[in-house]
């Protein structure tokens, strides 16, 4: 191998593990806990004429809500939630979906949170809300 092609090699990867240390920190998600978490009826105005994804049945809409406590000291936006929900005779609400909301802006520390989910209306309630957790970005995110 030549002297010029080992230099190109070894520039090619310093540039490679360069592009590593100087990742954007929007580029990194960031963890966010979610506790105290509950459920109550949605006002009448949201539930009104509501049907179940995908169908034509009806469906009963629920807002989903507790605490979200953001540890990394920097404002996590667009944050996804994640977990897993059952109705009362453990059968699962929202089957083959784990992403169940989102949150625009979790402040850094402890901060309240809601989202709407609807649930056919022929699941049995008290519902049963498992493993839920948010992740999302400490800098400014692009949406197309």
């Amino acid at each position: 191998m030549s002297l010029r092609a080992v230099a190109i090699a070894v520039l090619a990867c310093c540039l490679w593990v360069m592009s590593w240390l100087f990742v954007s920190p929007a580029q990194a998600l960031t963890s966010v806990a979610l506790t105290d978490l509950n459920y109550k009826a949605c006002p009448e105005e949201l539930s009104q004429g509501l049907v179940g994804s995908g169908s034509s049945s009806e469906a009963n809409c629920f807002i989903v809500y507790g605490k979200a406590i953001n540890n990394s000291g920097k404002p996590v936006l667009n944050a996804d939630i994640f977990g897993r929900i059952y109705d009362a005779t453990a059968n699962p609400v929202m089957q083959n979906r784990n992403r169940l909301g989102s949150i625009d802006e979790v402040p850094p520390g402890e901060s309240n949170f809601e989202f709407r989910i609807s649930v056919p209306a022929n699941q049995p309630t008290p519902l049963k809300l498992e493993q839920f957790k948010a992740s999302g970005f400490t800098g400014k995110v692009r949406r197309f």
